[in-house]
């Protein structure tokens, strides 16, 4: 969603921002060598975050901004300008065909598809959207759309830092802009997307997004399951958890009995939107891959878990090769799948947020 004049745009460095109910994520990008100039994570309370983005009260965003601009960043920022991804789950996307004669009433078109879909009223959202296919006789639009409440505290909140918001983005849109240069993201893809809490589905599809699902289950959901199973300490269960996971080993049957009610919940909404792609999508396009990213793909054996589960090559994706960091220290491994939106958010070129 672009949220600038075209009238007083120029094509100057942009931040990526990746602000999620979990934590904040920053990164400076040059998008054409893909090098990072600076970045930093700050973690936040989930139940504050909740507040500040469905309420106009308080300074918690604001001030985590600031720390994480001041004392959190490693190397620099090249510019004031920001990117904004925010939590999937609080947006709405969509693909939907119209006949070609619609397109003379396309903006119509949209809203009436939200007004039937979405559980909010029109009004009330941001919508956005995009036309992705053409043929002679029909037209297949992306929509993407979020909370006004959301997107209007969010902005505030990033001003109020000193920081200019010229875009903002469901975070599931910057994942894809990074699988699809590093992962044959052009593919038919399921991408799942595991957060610390929750996690996002969806189908990617010559480079755009096509559906999205996601629920509220995690990499801490993991940790929970581990050490109330097991009865360990959630550190114990930590390190249980990105040690053995699901691999082979003399825990792994109480660790897989342990994970596998929160993995099945995830492979069934998968299943879900799978099954949606491939009967209201695209018939004639065949799933070929699924990639796990986000900071829960740290579970050894997940991606030959859901290979076994769904017939279908699953793999944890590794796109890191792509980010050069040049002479500013990377971030520790296990810490690197954190940085993935962040990434694809900053890596916009500037004038394609115009196109």
């Amino acid at each position: 969603m672009g949220i600038m004049s075209r009238l007083f745009y120029k094509d100057k460095p942009i931040l990526g921002l990746d602000i999620s109910h979990t934590g904040i994520k920053v990164m400076s990008l040059d998008p054409k060598k893909w090098l990072v100039q600076g970045y930093g994570s700050i973690d936040l309370e989930p139940l504050k975050m909740k507040e500040a983005l469905e309420t106009a009260e308080g300074t918690y965003l604001t001030e985590n901004l600031n720390l994480l601009m001041t004392e959190k960043l490693v190397g620099s920022a090249t510019s004031k300008r920001v990117a904004v991804a925010l939590p999937t789950a609080r947006s709405f996307s969509r693909t939907f065909t119209l006949p070609i004669s619609a397109e003379k009433a396309l903006h119509d078109a949209v809203v009436l598809e939200a007004e039937q879909y979405i559980p909010i009223p029109s009004a009330n959202l941001y919508i956005d959207y995009q036309v992705i296919e053409r043929t002679k006789k029909e037209v297949t639009i992306l929509m993407s759309a979020m909370a006004r409440v959301v997107v209007d505290n969010v902005v505030k909140a990033v001003e109020a830092a000193g920081l200019q918001p010229v875009l903002i983005e469901p975070g599931i849109c910057s994942v894809a802009r990074v699988l699809t240069v590093t992962e044959r993201g052009a593919l038919p893809t399921v991408v799942v997307d595991i957060g610390p809490a929750s996690t996002d589905i969806a189908i990617l599809d010559q480079g755009n997004i096509r559906v999205t699902g996601g629920l509220a289950v995690g990499g801490n959901t993991f940790t929970l399951d581990i050490a109330k199973k097991l009865n360990v300490a959630i550190e114990n269960a930590h390190q249980l958890k990105v040690l053995n996971g699901l691999n082979a080993g003399p825990r792994q049957q109480k660790l897989q009995a342990a994970l596998e009610p929160s993995i099945q919940r995830i492979l069934a909404e998968v299943k879900k939107v799978m099954r949606y792609y491939d009967e209201r999508v695209s018939k004639d396009r065949k799933l070929e891959q699924l990639l796990i990213v986000g900071s829960g793909s740290n579970l050894p054996g997940i991606g030959e878990y859901f290979t076994n589960a769904l017939v279908m090559p699953a793999r944890v994706a590794s796109p890191w090769h792509k980010l050069d960091f040049g002479k500013i220290q990377e971030p520790p491994k296990q810490f690197r799948p954190r940085y993935i939106t962040v990434a694809g958010v900053a890596s916009i070129p500037p004038e394609r947020m115009w196109k």
